[in-house]
């Protein structure tokens, strides 16, 4: 709450106050004072009340309410919260998670349910999850009676797993998964085994959980093929993606979660029974045409369109959620577009989403989206010429209000003293699609500097914030201080085919062509970036790298480079952030908790330090310290696995559960190296284990078993 800060000097009587103003006010500005130090004194007390309770108090107070009621985080964290680092604040929500110490009276009256673990998943890790109890789904070989029927016969039936009916197809498609109903041979291995894991035990439990999250896509242009106008993807770049749920809140405490509780992959089969389930408005998907209006769900037939073999009948519309594909009959294409509504799976709030961000309020504010401009250039140039007759002008915000693609040619020309930001409203992601417009010349979004301005005057400032962009490269000319690049996806490769391969898998990205601008990426992903540069009349360029995926696209290519893939003329900063591809650069600061999946070369190594990463042995770098698999001593076996290396597909850049610990937690607090690091999966897969062994009921063993 604002207070007012002469709210003491108005307590005093006229007559002082009179005299007061007679005598330059010096009676105000001393209380004036008081009044602000009270303020500072009265915060502190609010906030001291606060934290007596969890839901109100400080996160690092949160430790200490669960001590007083037992709470117990992992052995040795309370040196790692101890030290106040940014890195021990960044932890404290995985080893005390807020909702997990508010539980824990009320999870101890429910110790030994199978709804109870699911809760922990989700208190502890954050992870939706599903608990299963193996041992109703072990074939149970029936006693024989002499005499009479066994009364025991039809609850076992109701209870354990059933034989595979062939005709079953929807059970048969759940086989070995977290869903499976269907009976199995008992497996003596237990679930909580280093060597080998078994299911299905009398005494075992599973908790399956799912790492990727669901984003969603809210009314985006679909992809149509140029040769097959029928032929529909539900992702802007044409590559098939596999289609998530979009989990829905489970009915009670009590309810074990099915289907639509958790983000699971849409199958063929779940789709063709409950299409309703998963099919509207408000649902995982939905499919829009031109007109607004939703394709009716009794017109939607789903599909299986690998290889785009099959043809809907007249007034359909077959639908894939494995491939994310549409197909329409023959001769009905839909003239006016397609738009579609989905939910695509990922690990975190990296690259370009319709996740929340953190945005500034900006007061000279252009839309681009329905309803104000249509294209990006009639913003660029009214701001233009508002900025020749209004000097508060000069910083400016470009807001795209919707989902769409925007297809033109864009330049941004800046002066001194401008800050340009353009960047995507909240809950909304744009696409931004550049194309061949000239047959002679690039096509690349180009930035540049005028230096048109007063000598004082800073240099320019572009901000992309929010934004996915495909096609081409994005250029840098000029006197132009920083350019930086938050929350976004510049496409690695410039597009992608239908199985994610990169097109263009030798283009870069970011290019910085004679130009001092700084370069500052925040958890995006980027293919690679080339500077060029003169070396002997300019400075390094600044490039810092903060929990971003730097891609060059291709096996054996350069992520950072000069032309010819020689070294950049820059100097790079990289900090919990995964490199696929070769670096070159002049020099380096820090480069920390990061895995360099390519030969890192720096050509100034008396300056700089890298630390806890991952990188090639025989990378030329500054000074090492507790860096693989040199600290190892296992170059064979310490190597980073993936789910996946390629952008387009859900498992992107994801450590793969196979890989080495030494990678999988060889930060520098014990997290994941990578752009992954703040998931601090590691930290809270270990707390989760604990909250198992203290909730399991009694004689059983719990076991984690990863869905995604």
């Amino acid at each position: 709450m604002t207070r007012n800060p002469d709210r003491l000097y108005e307590l005093m009587p006229s007559v002082y106050r009179r005299r007061d103003e007679e005598n330059a006010g010096p009676l105000k500005a001393l209380l004036g004072v008081i009044t602000e130090q009270a303020d500072l004194i009265g915060a502190d007390l609010d906030a001291q009340y606060a934290d007596w309770f969890v839901e109100t108090c400080q996160d690092w107070v949160a430790p200490y309410l669960g001590d007083l009621v037992g709470y117990r985080i992992l052995p040795g964290a309370d040196e790692t919260l101890a030290s106040g680092s940014p890195a021990a604040r960044r932890l404290l929500s995985a080893l005390a998670p807020r909702r997990d110490v508010a539980h824990t009276v009320g999870n101890r009256r429910r110790k030994g349910t199978l709804a109870l673990l699911e809760q922990l998943a989700a208190d502890v890790a954050e992870w939706p999850a599903r608990a299963v109890e193996f041992r109703q789904l072990l074939a149970v070989s029936q006693a024989v009676r002499l005499h009479g029927r066994d009364p025991r016969a039809d609850r076992r039936r109701l209870t354990r797993g059933q034989l595979a009916d062939l005709r079953g197809a929807d059970a048969l498609d759940r086989l070995d998964g977290p869903f499976d109903e269907l009976a199995h041979a008992i497996d003596v291995r237990r679930i909580t085994s280093h060597r080998g894991t078994g299911r299905f035990g009398i005494p075992e439990i599973g908790l399956y959980v799912w790492r990727l999250k669901p984003y969603s896509i809210t009314r985006g242009p679909a992809y149509c093929e140029d040769r097959a106008r029928t032929r529909f993807t539900f992702s802007i770049l044409g590559n098939d993606t596999p289609l998530i749920v979009a989990p829905v809140r489970e009915p009670s405490p009590t309810h074990i979660a099915d289907e639509t509780n958790v983000p699971v992959f849409i199958r063929r089969q779940a789709f063709a029974d409950r299409p309703a389930v998963y099919y509207g408005p408000g649902k995982s998907l939905c499919v829009y045409l031109g007109n607004g209006n939703p394709v009716p769900l009794s017109d939607i037939v789903p599909a299986d369109l690998s290889g785009w073999r099959y043809r809907p009948a007249h007034g359909k519309v077959a639908l894939d959620p494995v491939l994310g594909r549409i197909a329409f009959p023959t001769r009905q294409a839909p003239e006016t577009g397609v738009w579609v509504t989905y939910h695509y799976g990922f690990s975190d709030d990296t690259g370009a989403g319709e996740y929340p961000r953190e945005t500034e309020p900006a007061e000279n504010v252009y839309r681009v989206g329905p309803g104000h401009h249509e294209f990006v250039m009639e913003a660029v140039e009214e701001w233009q010429r508002d900025k020749e007759t209004d000097p508060s002008a000069r910083e400016a915000v470009i807001e795209f209000t919707d989902s769409g693609a925007y297809q033109e040619q864009i330049e941004l020309t800046v002066d001194r003293g401008d800050c340009l930001t353009l960047r995507a409203a909240s809950g909304t992601r744009p696409v931004l699609r550049l194309l061949d417009w000239n047959s002679n010349r690039p096509d690349a979004l180009r930035i540049i500097g005028t230096g048109r301005g007063a000598e004082d005057d800073p240099l320019p400032k572009v901000v992309f914030d929010g934004l996915l962009v495909t096609g081409r490269s994005v250029q840098v000319h000029g006197p132009v201080g920083q350019f930086a690049v938050r929350h976004c996806t510049l496409v690695p490769g410039w597009s992608l085919d239908a199985d994610c391969c990169p097109e263009h898998e030798e283009e870069a990205s970011v290019e910085l062509a004679d130009t001092p601008a700084r370069l500052c990426v925040e958890h995006s992903i980027l293919g690679t970036i080339l500077v060029s540069a003169d070396e002997v009349h300019r400075e390094p360029n600044q490039i810092r790298l903060t929990d971003s995926i730097l891609d060059a696209a291709g096996p054996g290519l350069a992520a950072l480079c000069g032309p010819d893939d020689g070294c950049a003329h820059a100097v790079v900063d990289v900090r919990r952030c995964t490199v696929f591809g070769s670096v070159f650069a002049h020099g380096t600061g820090l480069i920390e908790n990061s895995i360099m999946d390519g030969r890192v070369r720096i050509a100034r190594r008396h300056e700089g330090c890298v630390r806890f990463c991952w990188l090639p042995e025989s990378s030329r770098t500054p000074p090492r310290f507790h860096c693989e698999p040199e600290h190892s001593g296992d170059p064979v076996r310490v190597v980073p696995r993936f789910t996946s290396v390629r952008y387009g597909t859900p498992g992107y850049a994801q450590l793969a559960r196979s890989g080495p610990e030494e990678i999988s937690r060889g930060a520098e607090d014990g997290s994941e190296m990578g752009a992954f690091h703040d998931l601090f999966h590691p930290q809270r897969e270990d707390s989760l284990r604990l909250r198992l062994d203290e909730y399991t009921p009694a004689g059983t063993d719990a076991g984690i078993l990863f869905a995604t």
